[in-house]
């Protein structure tokens, strides 16, 4: 079985997620610079199967989209674009950076480490991939 990947996408930095070969646990697998994602996938699906991409769909309480999706839709495109054979699903991603500040602060991880923004993403990621898997 191939991984599902998911991504937490941001201007700056992406946190990225994948689960294991059998697609049961979730794990935190790094965060890239955006203007690297799609070279990090790329050489990320040349080395492991990849079977579906999830990336966060940002919403505000209302349910309309909120003002970062601008900036999706033209990376959803280009990952289309790249990757025609890997399927693209969106996840509601609402409250996933305070979920994940929360779950830095559950862990025991110090407040200068709560700091660590890519951490964030990166657990962010996680989080948008778990409530994926929990779904299905």
């Amino acid at each position: 079985m191939a991984r599902i990947l998911a991504i937490d996408y941001g201007l700056k930095r992406s946190g990225i997620a994948v689960t294991d070969e059998l697609q049961i646990i979730a794990s935190g697998l790094t965060t890239v610079a955006t203007a690297d994602l799609m070279a990090f996938l790329k050489e990320y699906t040349a080395k492991e199967p990849v079977e579906l991409f999830l990336v966060g769909e940002p919403k505000q309480m209302d349910n309309t989209a909120s003002e970062s999706e601008k900036f999706i839709k033209p990376f959803l495109k280009q990952l289309e674009k790249a990757f025609p054979t890997i399927a693209v699903k969106r996840v509601d991603e609402r409250f996933t950076s305070k979920m994940a500040f929360q779950t830095m602060i559950d862990s025991g991880l110090k407040k200068n480490q709560r700091k660590n923004k890519a951490l964030v993403d990166e657990i962010s990621a996680t989080l948008i991939l778990q409530s994926y898997l929990y779904s299905k």
